[in-house]
């Protein structure tokens, strides 16, 4: 069996890992949003500044290019979120699978221990009554 306090600090562990996961999907989920809110904000700039012909339009060029820069990189962030939640959900359960199979090892090897102690004491029992017969 395993012992209360270490199912407890398990227990806490997993609560540790889901609360950062979810932290982290709330920080992505953020930037996501702004990026987006950001992309929609210089595309309204930039349709403005074509009909007026600013000389800013460069910078604002180049600054729509470092969003959308910036939109690429958090897609794999995301995506690496979820393979990263698949890949612990796979090591919770290869976890839980080996602690069944080591408590079914433990009850079967206190059924063997059990067994032998009764053999045991059974074999000194039957020499003890050779020993008193020979009194």
């Amino acid at each position: 069996m395993i012992p209360r306090l270490d199912i407890s600090k398990f227990q806490a562990r997993e609560e540790e890992i889901e609360r950062k996961k979810m932290e982290v999907r709330e920080k992505v989920e953020l930037q996501l949003g702004r990026a987006e809110e950001e992309t929609r904000r210089l595309t309204h700039i930039w349709e403005e500044l074509e009909v007026l012909a600013d000389p800013l339009r460069k910078d604002v060029a180049i600054a729509r290019k470092k969003i959308d820069m910036a939109n690429k990189e958090l897609k794999p962030l995301g995506q690496s979120c979820q393979k990263k939640e698949k890949e612990y959900k796979e090591a919770l359960e290869a976890f839980n699978e080996k602690n069944r199979e080591k408590a079914q090892l433990v009850g079967t090897l206190m059924e063997l221990l059990t067994e032998s102690e009764k053999q045991r004491m059974k074999k000194l029992e039957e020499l003890n009554k050779i020993m008193e017969s020979i009194r």
